[in-house]
């Protein structure tokens, strides 16, 4: 697939660097182009190959997609705690996870970090280990990896731990999240109450305890949700609504800064959010499994039929986008250069890192090859990873 001067035994990456032969996504169409990058960046989209013995990706039958840009993927939380109670160390935890988002073409990531007034896998000792860990590893994982902040509302002590990093950029978006209510719901399920205590590590009395004087101090939250929007606000990280339940709560969070919609719990909430210029971000596996694994939550694939959904994110199953844009375009939803968007432009949209997300002169050299499977709709594989041109994953199937 490459030519030997690609790498050097050192890993190395030469300067000017043709991609040939794929068909590439360009201006929303597939075409049959040469992608040239240099230094990280895409510097020429030509019909020929360039002279001067430049260094040669061979992507004949494969398709040249830009990389996924997951705006929310917590699927993480098992790398951490594979099982309640058993962890392992933030660093093999990163490595696990970027190990798998660079061999399913993400290639922006947005760790989904919980940050609950609960103890143990959401609790504050974790989510410190954890933004300390991603501050010292960054640049040695493959995927360009953020926090995405998910932020429990009636977490108030928990703001002065956010404030620095949403301030100096360690965070890259912030979601209100607020589960007390599921929470108070699960404890009357015996099953759920022990997972519930168990991911925190205390006993299930103790756990009921801490619930009940958390419910007490929920006169507190609004101000701790205005307190966080404006922190966000002020450094201009993007801010997410999270389960919006109807119309006057995805309006709320508009008021305070918040341009996206996540997971919104019905038709109308996507809609409303979509008719405001808004960003909806549904899950792939939705699409994937032909509908939520949550009881009368909305179907994507519906939404992306009635353009009520603009972004698919990994959610709890890194696979996902990669495998949900195929699907929609295999179910004739969308072609597969619109379903694309969702996957890769839109979410750099809403995020906005106009740097990424489009085949374009200027932009990140983020791309996949991807072999489209032998009726070009199901199952894709992904040959080949490259993020700021550095090949960060390659299937040695091929």
């Amino acid at each position: 697939m490459t030519d030997p001067a690609y790498a050097s035994a050192e890993g190395s990456v030469p300067q000017s660097i043709d991609v040939t032969g794929a068909r590439a996504l360009v201006e929303g169409r597939f075409e049959e182009v040469v992608i040239r990058f240099e230094a990280g960046r895409i510097a020429e989209i030509s019909g020929s190959e360039g002279g001067g013995g430049r260094a040669r990706l061979d992507g004949r039958g494969l398709l040249l997609l830009p990389g996924i840009v997951d705006i929310h993927g917590d699927a993480f939380e098992r790398s951490l705690m594979p099982r309640p109670g058993v962890r392992f160390p933030p660093e093999l935890a990163f490595d696990e996870a970027d190990r798998l988002m660079a061999g399913f073409g993400i290639t922006t990531a947005m760790h989904g970090v919980t940050y609950s007034w609960e103890p143990g896998l959401r609790g504050r000792d974790t989510f410190l280990a954890l933004a300390e860990t991603l501050c010292a590893r960054r640049r040695r994982l493959r995927s360009d990896t953020h926090l995405h902040l998910r932020f429990e509302v009636q977490n108030h002590d928990g703001l002065k731990d956010v404030a620095p990093l949403i301030a100096d950029g360690s965070i890259g978006v912030v979601a209100f999240n607020d589960h007390l209510a599921d929470t108070r719901n699960d404890m009357e399920n015996p099953e759920k109450l022990a997972r519930h205590a168990g991911r925190t590590g205390l006993s299930v009395d103790a756990f009921c305890k801490l619930v009940d004087r958390i419910a007490q101090s929920d006169a507190e939250t609004q101000a701790t949700i205005e307190a966080l929007a404006g922190m966000a606000n002020a450094a201009g990280v993007p801010l997410l609504s999270h389960d919006d339940p109807d119309i006057e709560t995805r309006g709320r969070y508009r008021a305070l800064g918040a341009r996206i919609a996540e997971f919104p719990l019905s038709a109308a909430v996507a809609a409303d959010a979509r008719a405001h210029g808004e960003h909806v971000v549904m899950g792939g596996p939705n699409v994937l499994r032909g509908g939520s694994h949550k009881t009368g939550n909305p179907s994507a694939a519906d939404l992306v039929a009635d353009d009520s959904c603009s972004v698919l994110s990994s959610d709890y199953y890194y696979p996902a986008p990669l495998h949900a844009a195929f699907r929609l375009a295999a179910d004739m939803i969308l072609p597969l250069e619109q379903a694309w968007d969702l996957v890769s432009a839109n979410p750099a949209d809403a995020l906005g890192m106009k740097d990424r997300g489009r085949i374009e002169v200027g932009r990140r050299a983020d791309l996949l090859l991807v072999d489209p499977g032998p009726d070009g709709a199901q199952f894709p594989d992904v040959v080949a990873t490259l993020v700021e041109g550095r090949q960060v994953f390659r299937s040695h199937l091929r």
